[in-house]
């Protein structure tokens, strides 16, 4: 049975998720996710169909996680840019235990150097939330891009 406080605290997980990214905020982001056992990665909707284990983007630890705003910060070269997502409802597909997967459809609108604006990613977010009480973090996010086609300007997280 679907717990309404905990559908709310997973609409309010996401629109904080996404607003930390879209303000820059990134050194704010691994703290949507669980500190002992989390992954994240960004995979095309082919390779998802085909459960192939690579992504564009991969991490299966929060210190992954940091060590990539760390480089982002200050190892790596990329036109600055910012986001902006627009987040369908999430779609609670099972709950069992302390664990709650959902669905929820994206669209990422990318604007680089306060110039033209495009539409950058669109695809879902496969969750796993830890659930306590109604207290919600990511245990798991697979980020899954409708076209194979990645921007090679991937470099801020989805």
């Amino acid at each position: 049975m679907e717990n309404p406080a905990v559908r709310d605290a997973i609409i309010q997980a996401q629109a904080a998720y996404a607003h930390c990214i879209d303000e820059g905020r990134l050194e704010e982001w691994p703290n949507f996710f669980v500190e002992d056992d989390c992954h994240y990665k960004i995979t095309t909707a082919r390779n998802h169909r085909q459960n192939l284990p690579a992504g564009v983007m991969w991490a299966n630890s929060r210190g992954m996680l940091l060590d990539r705003v760390t480089s982002l910060r200050q190892a790596n070269i990329y036109e600055p840019q910012s986001y902006r997502h627009i987040l369908g409802q999430p779609l609670i597909v099972s709950e069992a235990g302390d664990g709650v997967r959902t669905e929820t459809s994206f669209i990422v609108v990318r604007t680089v150097n306060d110039g033209p604006m495009d539409l950058f990613a669109v695809g879902r977010y496969l969750d796993l939330y830890r659930v306590q009480g109604t207290a919600v973090k990511l245990r798991e996010r697979i980020v899954v891009c409708d076209s194979s086609r990645i921007d090679t300007l991937l470099a801020i997280p989805l």
